[in-house]
């Protein structure tokens, strides 16, 4: 199933047209390599995401697993949305961001890793069941390298926006803030500029219900940084413009995809192996 075509014809990556498995381009989007050196037909085994979302719902669960046994006691205690929550330690120590943590600490690098990372086990149930539900749809319509990068830009930029605003105003996330919802957020951004790209009502109306629940839901949800969803928002539309859903997805876009993955995983490994100057250490 995941072996390499050598001979004949597979179907391009980008458009889904019928190409030779040694073409240099596809004649019909102008893709280069379109056959990805004959792993294309493997790869699309894989689903429009390529393995995405299997690969973040695994990181997450690892991470918050390990959270919450490495960073002293568990929250067992109180309402059902706090239920096995690590501690702010635990949270620290693998990549929460905050205004607290890249400006007082100077670990600017939690602004990547704070998507990986989990408040209790409710929070990250409802964040991996969205992943799964909107990532496959974006990596349909974006392409799946594209995709990865509008989630990782959008978390990025969400809780570089709340970081910041906690930092210099009253407002934004003064203490930890963390969680997948700001990336998700940015799916939905991306969802929305495309339907109006694309002039897709149904894409755009649908994406837009998502986004505007999400949002009331975090008003009424205690905790909730909406700070960090609206500037992941923003950052999921802003990388759709400039990624256009209407040109074919290229191969470096993949290789940005694999980069920013890599740059995730090792902001993690950077806030394990950096100590901080607090109680935790």
């Amino acid at each position: 199933m995941f072996g390499r075509q050598t001979s004949g014809s597979v179907v391009c990556v980008s458009c889904g047209y019928l190409v030779g498995v040694k073409d240099d381009k596809c004649y019909h989007c102008g893709r280069r390599n379109p056959a990805l050196w004959g792993f294309a037909p493997a790869l699309r085994h894989l689903g429009h995401d390529l393995g995405f979302v299997p690969f973040v719902t695994g990181a997450c669960i690892i991470v918050y697993a390990l959270s919450l046994f490495w960073g002293g006691p568990i929250r067992m205690q109180g309402d059902v949305f706090n239920l096995l929550s690590p501690s702010d330690c635990g949270s620290l120590k693998f990549g929460a961001s905050g205004a607290f943590s890249a400006f007082r600490l100077h670990r600017w690098w939690t602004f990547l890793s704070a998507s990986w990372l989990h408040g209790s086990a409710l929070h990250i149930l409802f964040n991996l069941l969205w992943i799964r539900q909107l990532a496959p749809d974006v990596g349909e319509l974006y392409g799946p390298g594209r995709m990865v990068i509008i989630y990782v830009v959008a978390g990025t930029l969400g809780f570089a926006t709340t970081s910041t605003i906690g930092n210099y105003t009253m407002f934004g996330a003064h203490g930890l803030t963390l969680g997948a919802s700001a990336a998700i957020f940015g799916l939905l951004g991306a969802l929305v500029y495309y339907g109006r790209r694309t002039g897709s009502r149904v894409v755009h109306s649908q994406a837009m219900y998502y986004a505007v629940v999400m949002f009331i839901f975090g008003l009424i949800w205690s905790g909730t940084d909406n700070f960090a969803h609206a500037g992941g928002f923003a950052g999921g539309w802003l990388a759709g413009r400039l990624m256009d859903p209407l040109k074919p997805e290229r191969i470096n876009h993949v290789f940005i995809a694999v980069v920013l993955l890599a740059l995730s995983m090792g902001s993690i490994a950077a806030s394990l192996l950096i100590s901080t100057p607090t109680p935790c250490h």
